[in-house]
């Protein structure tokens, strides 16, 4: 093996170093490299501050920082504020619907019954006998709903009462509050 002079072996490391900086790939994974001198052979070496301070600030910019979180957070709220009220106000509105269409239903399977028995059924008989026989009427052909007396949307019982004040039968719902009168989505739904 033949041995080199020392000026030469620095002069090599020195060029195969300078070739390294102008390549592009090594110059986007070792930017910072410098030269290190030691009491023997010359080396580069990326320095351990510039690794730890990439991972630092990738690290910074991949996250959120409380303020902006903060920000985001008060634009939901606002959000939520003006959009929530209308939203459960359609809802309210679509729970009376609900009982209407209900109503207009059990009032048609009452109009069925009346055709095959003759009458509208008592208020002792109730809306039960839209789906059960009562015991003394042997002309009942039903049933009359197909999956029993509904609840109004507010899980209470409909009203029914026969002969009615307003008509031959009265049909109704309490409402929301399950009591009689009230306003809005607490008023009375009716058949009259």
């Amino acid at each position: 093996m033949k041995l080199q002079p020392v000026h030469a072996t620095r002069a090599r490391l020195i060029d195969t170093a300078r070739r390294q900086i102008q390549r592009p790939q090594y110059q986007c994974l070792f930017p910072t490299l410098e030269l290190r001198s030691s009491d023997d052979p010359m080396y580069y070496k990326m320095t351990t501050r510039t690794v730890r301070h990439r991972r630092d600030t990738a690290h910074r910019i991949a996250g959120f920082t409380l303020l902006e979180l903060l920000v985001v957070m008060v634009i939901i709220g606002l959000l939520a504020g003006y959009v929530g009220p209308k939203f459960f106000a359609h809802i309210g509105k679509a729970e009376v619907k609900t009982a209407r269409a209900q109503l207009d239903s059990l009032e048609k399977a009452l109009d069925a019954y009346r055709l095959d028995v003759g009458s509208y059924p008592t208020t002792e008989q109730g809306l039960a006998s839209l789906v059960t026989a009562p015991g003394d009427v042997p002309q009942w052909k039903g049933p009359y709903l197909k999956k029993g007396v509904p609840e109004d949307p507010w899980h209470h019982p409909y009203q029914y009462k026969a002969p009615g004040e307003h008509g031959e039968f009265d049909l109704l719902s309490l409402g929301k509050d399950g009591q009689p009168g009230g306003t809005g989505e607490a008023e009375d739904i009716v058949n009259w």
